[in-house]
């Protein structure tokens, strides 16, 4: 799994240079600019709501009045603490929500890219068929959906963990890397269905290369830590750096 995550990482670079050399850049910045649009809103969103959720559930659990009858001030920075990891757990939980609206509103620019990446690579063309595309886009709909549901699975078990002491500080850690593989996971399913495996097979698949998933979606990931310009190149680097990790493996989907 090392071997794939290092794979991962290095697609991101050869994916710029893949770009740069074959002048993609519009593709990059309609999707891109649309995404950062969304990213905003869906950190606005969260920022404004998320305060009022944790006051809301501390209220209906009673801790904040029993840590004030307490007036302990080392149980009231393991408070402090699981605030913070709490926060950061719904702060991944809200961006799989926008994860999945972003993956179907990009889907179409996404199937493209990933489908002209191969086309170059292996110097053939692959024909544009409107059914194939909505089939493409409903597939990658009903994955996304899937994930989602999954992930909301894992961030519940992921959150009573975290009100665990010192052994729930690691669940921040643990839902970053659930986020990183299922992101991942989208980005290389469009050449799975492209060498038409089933979503069956596609899981099976990328369950198999979960270095590969989890590389993918930690760059991704890390890019938003450049304002704008990361925001903007992130999607469209990510699915172009799946499409070329794959070529790596002496198994291609």
């Amino acid at each position: 799994m090392l071997k794939e995550l290092v794979i991962a990482i290095q697609a991101y670079f050869r994916a710029h240079q893949f770009i740069v050399k074959h002048k993609l850049w519009k593709w990059i910045f309609i999707p891109g600019f649309i995404y950062m649009l969304m990213f905003m809103a869906g950190m606005w969103l969260f920022w404004n709501s998320s305060t009022d959720f944790l006051d809301w559930l501390f209220n209906v659990v009673g801790i904040k009045s029993w840590l004030d009858s307490m007036n302990n001030s080392f149980i009231n920075y393991l408070f402090i603490t699981g605030t913070i990891i709490v926060r950061l757990i719904l702060l991944f939980f809200y961006f799989s929500l926008f994860k999945f609206l972003f993956l179907i509103v990009g889907s179409p620019v996404f199937a493209y890219l990933s489908e002209k990446t191969e086309s170059i690579i292996d110097g053939k063309e692959y024909p544009f068929n409107m059914r194939q595309l909505l089939t493409d886009i409903m597939r990658a709909v009903r994955l996304a959906l899937r994930n989602t549901l999954w992930q909301t699975v894992y961030t519940l078990s992921i959150l009573l963990l975290a009100l665990i002491p010192v052994v729930g500080w690691f669940s921040p850690l643990i839902a970053f890397m659930v986020e990183c593989y299922y992101y991942g996971f989208s980005m290389l399913d469009y050449s799975a269905e492209r060498h038409k495996l089933s979503p069956a097979q596609s899981i099976s698949f990328i369950s198999q290369r979960r270095g590969l998933a989890i590389g993918n979606g930690m760059v991704f990931f890390f890019m938003h830590l450049v304002p704008i310009i990361g925001w903007i190149l992130a999607p469209a680097y990510a699915v172009i750096a799946a499409t070329l990790s794959l070529y790596h493996q002496n198994d291609n989907p």
